[in-house]
């Protein structure tokens, strides 16, 4: 049995590597990871990219993040000006595994402050997270002590207004965005126009997530908010397995629908097998259905179906 592992995300910030790696060697035998998100950037045409490669074997491993604007696509023919994590929405997430040393370099490229917040890190956020000014930089590293799926985001004041620009890190709802700039006083009235996987409406509608019969699919789900509540379901299918946090004892069993608050993260585990869900299209979706329909919805394919087509 193959695992598939997927990360689902939206507005902003943190989104693939495994592109190109260096390997090189350290003191002390050490291998170490070295990735430029400058330089290795995720696929986001026709849809953003949301496989997870798996995490290298360096148990030290080196990040640059470069922080920059960009005109972002929240849904056909709907753009506006974004502040980004290496210029994607999601920007690149980060795999990592329990153990490593991770060392994190965030460069502003933009004209105006910002910070970054890692939600796995346990670190002193006075030092970390400090404000950044246009053309500095901020340096910290920590062990990855704790396992699961976590946010990574800009904690500059007003931090909604950071968020709905683009700048959480990885999966589930979006603010409101206008062509121009994020509707901020429709966002704190939580009446948003757009709720996305990945960035982007409807984009795994007509690029579905392909995987084969037999396959154990992990999904990656984070919330980015920045106001919304996620309820994560796929229809036709049953989650065997939901990690809402990382101590695998806790994992529960058998469930529909598994609730991701906004700023949280959980990894939703489903087998497609022959016998049970087969073959077929699978949507998954966010259950309260006004957001669903405003974009924060997909398509699994398994297979090869002969009927490629979902009606609603």
């Amino acid at each position: 049995m193959r695992i598939r592992g997927v990360i689902l995300s939206s507005v902003a910030g943190l989104g693939l590597i495994g592109l190109s790696l260096a390997l090189t060697a350290a003191r002390r035998g050490e291998r170490v990871m070295r990735v430029d998100f400058d330089k290795v950037v995720r696929a986001t045409s026709p849809a953003y990219d949301a496989r997870l490669a798996p995490a290298a074997a360096a148990s030290i491993k080196e990040f640059r993040i470069p922080i920059k604007d960009a005109t972002l696509e929240i849904a056909k023919g709907v753009t506006y000006q974004g502040w980004t994590f290496g210029g994607t929405v999601p920007g690149p997430v980060i795999h990592i595994r329990v153990g490593d040393l991770v060392r994190v370099t965030v460069v502003n490229n933009s004209p105006m402050p910002h910070s970054i917040d890692f939600h796995a890190a346990r670190i002193p956020p006075n030092i970390a997270y400090r404000m950044i000014m246009p053309k500095d930089s901020v340096q910290f590293e920590f062990i990855a002590r704790d396992a699961g799926a976590f946010m990574v985001h800009c904690g500059t004041p007003p931090i909604t207004m950071h968020l709905m620009q683009g700048m959480p890190g990885a999966t589930s709802r979006v603010g409101v965005l206008l062509p121009a700039q994020p509707d901020w006083s429709a966002e704190q009235a939580k009446n948003a126009s757009q709720v996305v996987f990945n960035g982007r409406a409807f984009q795994y509608k007509e690029n579905t997530l392909k995987v084969d019969v037999g396959d154990r699919v992990r999904l990656f789900v984070v919330n980015a908010g920045p106001n919304f509540e996620s309820d994560f379901h796929i229809v036709g299918a049953i989650f065997d397995r939901v990690y809402p946090d990382g101590n695998p004892d806790h994992a529960l069993e058998d469930v529909q629908t598994y609730h991701v608050p906004a700023g949280g993260g959980a990894v939703f585990e489903t087998v497609f097998s022959k016998e049970a869900s087969g073959e077929g299209l699978y949507p998954f979706v966010t259950h309260s259905f006004a957001d669903a329909e405003k974009g924060a919805v997909g398509i699994i394919q398994v297979g090869s179906p002969k009927n490629a087509h979902m009606e609603h």
